[in-house]
């Protein structure tokens, strides 16, 4: 609703005065020329992300000064803490950072926005920046024309800066054409009724445009025409740092509860870095007047001293958050509430993640391993398990014992219930992640879509077990009652090993534990066929219970190696290439064989030397 009437009065307003001055229009002109190559800046960035920009934040985010550098580099360069803060929820939502990581992303951009103001005030107003805008529009654009991601990336950068530049310039010379017909600093309101009349002013024109940076630009360009007071420019910047949390928390309503978490802790440090400024900010005056007599800024250069101010009023505001991170954390997580979710509902899939590679990738896989666990318990119960029991990682003996039966379920129903819709909306989102047409590095989509139908088949194998299985756990054939628990023993076995694989953390153990349980699995295979085989031929069994026994093994062998190659997919945590390298890593067929013969070959060496030793005492 409120959308839906400040368009229109913003549409009313700048109607208005592009009627009332010719001037004003030029002024307009340039802050959304400024805000155009803002958008084309940020879309040149974002086709550099693919898999560099996931390493780059892993790195740069597993400690508070490396986050508060990510922060401050990232802003410094992109210009734009909006987009930083944004990325962050995204990264954040999509479980690729922590809390705590991101808040020190939060911090960081605050201070690298500064930067913005120290070009424009340095350099955009004492040089002419037209006459370097229009080449670098002029090649950006017949770069926009090229196939190569990279190079139409390049097109959008030059085309975003040389905009940018256009912006300052149209600002600046609208604001001098503008002091000659009207004197804006006629109205300016002395003292404190002042400082909060701009500060509101400021937040109100960031909420607006939608970037401090341009509300900063704004600021500069009328400073430097006069138009504005040195103490109305300083209040307006600090409303200029609290209108920007309007973005991080726009951006947040499509994310989790992590990004709404990140944007509380967003609005928090600013409005505190706000109320520090105002409370202070005669007394930061008189900062800034020393620290710009000691690096030679002029006594009448404001636009300089402006920058100064913006600086410090900001990194007071990191010192004085900075030790209070941890205990915010704590805050905001009893605070702001997860949503409990249902099982049919997705919990990462949100609009937002689609806007990067690694964040569509990473809420997938997250949205995966909850589809897992759904799995988990209908393939656990479909053996007439407790899932209970195999999360906690009981013993095999207590797990599968016949006093403690699971009742029997109806796996289709199940499977409606639990699997159906949470899986058709990971398929879905994927078909969306592939409809951006972004690289997706190393084919993750397809692997974990790959993941997803083993997940599935699984579960339909088990459906098939299923049937037999009631039927022989509760035979009176003993022999029969025996090979049927034997699989249930083997499956157990995998999903208990599975939830102990889940919980590891080092990648390369990871990888070395699913090749041990196929290795085992196809050793319990050997066994299991020659205890059939001796059953058969010692008529222990009728030829119609073997049957059922080979082909309930088939789908019991199905089960495993299905879950054991969606583990290999969901269960590591490392990077991209790191996850590429490791499935290149696992064992084919053949090197699979080896190491049976290999471990049959110890077992024989060891039951060999155990008969010697026994001969030898005998």
């Amino acid at each position: 609703m409120m959308r839906k009437i400040l368009l229109p009065t913003i549409f009313a307003l700048l109607a208005y005065g592009f009627w009332l001055s010719p001037n004003f229009k030029e002024i307009a002109s340039g802050v959304a020329i400024f805000l155009f190559g803002m958008l084309s800046l940020e879309e040149g960035f974002k086709a550099f992300t693919g898999g560099v920009l996931e390493n780059w934040l892993r790195r740069s985010t597993n400690s508070l000064s490396k986050s508060l550098c990510f922060g401050f580099f990232s802003t410094s360069v992109m210009q734009s803490s909006s987009l930083v803060s944004v990325i962050a929820i995204s990264f954040l939502s999509a479980g690729l950072i922590s809390l705590s990581a991101g808040i020190g992303i939060i911090f960081g951009a605050n201070l690298g926005t500064t930067t913005g103001a120290w070009l424009v005030a340095g350099f955009g107003l004492k040089v002419n920046i037209s006459a370097y805008a229009m080449p670098m529009i002029v090649f950006g654009v017949i770069l926009l024309f090229q196939k190569s991601k990279e190079l139409r990336g390049i097109g959008y950068v030059l085309t975003g800066l040389g905009f940018l530049f256009l912006g300052i310039h149209y600002m600046k010379e609208g604001f001098e054409a503008f002091s000659g017909s009207i004197d804006l600093k006629a109205h300016a309101v002395e003292g404190y009724a002042g400082i909060f009349l701009f500060v509101l002013i400021g937040l109100v024109a960031t909420v607006v445009m939608q970037s401090s940076h341009a509300t900063l630009v704004l600021i500069i360009t009328a400073l430097a025409a006069n138009q504005i007071t040195y103490e109305n420019a300083l209040a307006l910047a600090i409303g200029a740092n609290v209108g920007t949390t309007v973005t991080a928390i726009l951006g947040a309503m499509s994310a989790n509860v992590e990004g709404r978490r990140l944007a509380v802790a967003h609005l928090v440090f600013n409005l505190v870095t706000a109320a520090i400024a105002i409370s202070l900010i005669y007394q930061l005056t008189n900062i800034v007047d020393v620290i710009s007599q000691n690096i030679g800024i002029a006594e009448q250069n404001y636009m300089l001293k402006l920058a100064v101010f913006h600086t410090i009023f900001n990194t007071i505001g990191i010192i004085v958050m900075t030790p209070f991170i941890v205990p915010l954390v704590g805050v905001l997580e009893k605070v702001v509430k997860p949503i409990n979710f249902l099982a049919t509902q997705s919990k990462y899939l949100k609009e937002s993640a689609l806007d990067y590679p690694e964040t569509a990738v990473a809420a997938i896989r997250n949205e995966m391993l909850r589809l897992y666990d759904q799995a988990l318990d209908i393939i656990a119960l479909g053996l007439r398990i407790k899932p209970t029991k195999i999360r906690a990682q009981s013993p095999i003996d207590e797990v599968v014992a016949r006093a403690d039966f699971a009742p029997r379920v109806d796996i289709d129903e199940l499977y409606r219930e639990s699997i159906k819709d949470l899986y058709s909306m990971i398929v879905d989102f994927g078909s969306k992640a592939q409809a951006r047409n972004y690289e997706v590095p190393n084919g993750e989509l397809f692997v974990l879509r790959t993941a997803g139908k083993y997940m599935i088949e699984a579960i339909k194998d088990t459906k098939h077990l299923q049937k037999n299985l009631n039927q022989y756990l509760d035979a009176e054939n003993q022999r029969i009652q025996e090979q049927y628990n034997t699989i249930r023993i083997k499956l157990v076995s995998l999903l208990v090993a599975l939830e102990r694989v889940r919980s590891d953390s080092d990648d390369s153990a990871i990888i070395l534990s699913l090749d041990h349980l196929k290795i085992e699995a196809h050793e319990q295979d050997k066994q299991f066929d020659e205890v059939l085989d001796k059953l058969i031929r010692e008529h222990k069994i009728t030829p119609q219970m073997a049957t059922s026994l080979m082909n309930d093994k088939s789908y019991a062998d199905n089960i495993a190696d299905k879950l054991i190659a969606m583990a290999r997919v969901l269960f590591s945590t490392g990077d991209s290439m790191t996850r590429a390298a490791e499935r290149s890593m696992s064992m084919g067929e053949y090197e699979l064989g080896a190491a049976v013969e290999d471990f049959e070959g110890s077992v024989r060496t060891e039951k060999s030397n155990a008969t010697s030793n026994q001969g030898g005492k005998e």
